[in-house]
């Protein structure tokens, strides 16, 4: 096995996420209305890397899909979020944010996919 890295790191992925929200968020107006958005964000952005890490040490199948559903929760909410910015216009031109929005899309899936897996794989009694 070669010393290169995994092309497909999810949680390197999600923390790359992170970051990339915390750099929206340092963006945002610094008006009521950005402050409140860009905090919420924030914490919603910022939750699937941890969540995702947590879901790694999971005590059972169990709680490991209850973490990674928690980590598409927030996934979701901060597509919400950075779609009210786009219609608000608080960050223009609003195609900064299209590859930011696609991969929050990406993401997305992703856990929608491993939560399905995990769930089909599911021991009945669990």
């Amino acid at each position: 096995m070669s010393s290169n890295k995994n092309k497909f790191d999810l949680e390197d992925r999600l923390i790359d996420f992170a970051v990339r929200i915390i750099r929206i968020t340092e963006s945002m107006p610094k008006t009521k209305t950005g402050t409140h958005i860009s905090n919420q964000l924030l914490r919603s952005g910022t939750s699937p890397a941890p969540n995702y890490g947590e879901a790694q040490s999971a005590e059972s199948r169990s709680d490991f899909i209850h973490k990674m559903k928690i980590s598409l929760k927030e996934l979701r909410e901060t597509k919400v979020w950075l779609q009210i910015i786009i219609k608000a216009e608080l960050i223009t031109p609003a195609t900064i944010l299209a590859p930011l929005l696609d991969e929050t899309n990406q993401l997305i899936s992703i856990f929608v996919s491993s939560i399905a897996t995990a769930q089909k794989n599911k021991a009945p009694k669990e």
